[in-house]
């Protein structure tokens, strides 16, 4: 029998990054009574503005990583791109969900579309590419068009290429060796770079995956409790931009056979991985009518930031739920909801302070603002909500307080 260890309130949680994504979740834990320390080597980072704590180090801080473990009673993490080799060192000093096992899964994509692949779901085909001689062989085998990616630290769309041809793939090839450590890091990245190279070349580790013709992007998160019960919020539509997550509408127009489809294989991967926590599985609706695994997230992800609003129980109480060792929530959707993200560029179209006035003057919309200090092109700065008696009267909704949130009319 599993034993499920149960917080009570007044107890510590520990967060490694200080992100939105750990500040709403340190808000949520917050409301229900708990007490929050976050890791961050920014003092004025999101989460920290609104924890109880902080420890102002690098993620790769393996003595600070054990602090953390130590001074709180659980601890998780809130994006992918932090340290494996800190969080074992979390582990060893407490308890920490989800494991490091599977952190290092998801973060490292050639792992993580074999382990998918393992468990009975589909993805796009896929081969791992270590040297440039793997280029040639990986074309001729999955095929043309395709994407060639860095198996670690990308993220929004960046350490990636389109190709479609061998010519622009071995460009491609070329050019993300060339970048230091072979992609450009996450900002808030600061594990070492040599985690990317192949031990016996020296080279940075890609993954080349057909390109993928697909009618929508979906992403489901799955929570899996202590005792292993799951429940998955309702599938999610996105829509990103220059690779960027842009909208996220809930519940995706997508017929009941995709949803529960998207639904049973969040649910199937979260089981197969242990996971112990969030696990959110961006997909692709393929013209085929496919459903295609793309990518994984052990974590709050942006795709559910509208779970604040439009669902039961949000994503982030649902986590500290897990964490504590409570029951599940309920995740029905209370009202058709979109989020759309709000980013530095806005700071500029605005040619100022956006006029937030404006954008909450539309009906059903909410304001997100991270605390972020400076806003910069493609950063995440905030988002908006807006709810709705269905989903399109949502979205014509939430773009609207967009573009008067950037003086846009």
């Amino acid at each position: 029998m599993v034993e499920v260890k149960t917080l009570q309130p007044g107890s510590k949680i520990g967060v490694i990054g200080g992100g939105q994504l750990g500040r709403m979740l340190a808000m949520a834990a917050r409301y229900m009574g708990y007490r929050v320390i976050v890791l961050d080597p920014d003092p004025d980072c999101p989460a920290g503005q609104v924890a109880d704590e902080q420890i102002v180090a690098k993620y790769e801080d393996r003595d600070a990583a054990r602090d953390l473990a130590r001074r709180a009673d659980v601890v998780t993490y809130e994006f992918e791109n932090v340290d494996a080799g800190a969080v074992e060192g979390a582990e060893e000093a407490g308890r920490v969900l989800p494991s490091s096992q599977v952190l290092r899964t998801s973060q490292h994509r050639v792992r993580e579309k074999s382990a998918v692949t393992a468990a009975g779901f589909s993805t796009a085909p896929f081969m791992a590419v270590s040297r440039e001689a793997d280029v040639e062989a990986a074309v001729r085998t999955v095929g043309l068009p395709g994407v060639l990616k860095t198996a670690m630290m990308g993220y929004d769309g960046k350490g990636q290429a389109v190709v479609h041809s061998l010519l622009e793939a071995q460009a491609a090839y070329r050019e993300l060796q060339g970048r230091a450590g072979g992609s450009k890091p996450h900002p808030r990245a600061s594990g070492p770079a040599r985690e990317l190279d192949n031990a016996d070349t020296g080279a940075v580790e890609l993954i080349y995956e057909r390109f993928v013709q697909f009618t929508k992007e979906l992403s489901v998160i799955c929570a899996r409790d202590q005792s292993g019960r799951t429940v998955t919020f309702p599938c999610t539509e996105n829509v990103h931009r220059k690779g960027i997550l842009d909208v996220s509408i809930a519940p995706a127009r997508v017929s009941a056979k995709v949803a529960d489809e998207a639904s049973a294989i969040a649910s199937g991967i979260a089981q197969r991985l242990g996971v112990t926590g969030l696990m959110t599985v961006e997909m692709f609706l393929a013209a085929d009518g496919q459903v295609l695994v793309n990518e994984l997230a052990p974590r709050p992800h942006n795709s559910g930031h509208w779970t604040i609003e439009g669902c039961r129980t949000s994503q982030y109480e649902q986590l500290v739920r897990v964490l504590c060792g409570l029951p599940l929530g309920a995740v029905d959707v209370a009202r058709p909801t979109v989020m759309v993200n709000l980013l530095g560029d806005a700071w500029t179209e605005a040619g100022g302070a956006p006029d937030f006035a404006a954008a909450l003057n539309v009906p059903g919309v909410s304001l997100h603002i991270y605390g972020k200090t400076e806003a910069r092109p493609g950063r995440k700065m905030g988002h908006l909500t807006a709810v709705a008696g269905d989903a399109d009267l949502a979205l014509s909704r939430a773009l609207e307080a967009r573009r008067r949130f950037t003086r846009t009319l």
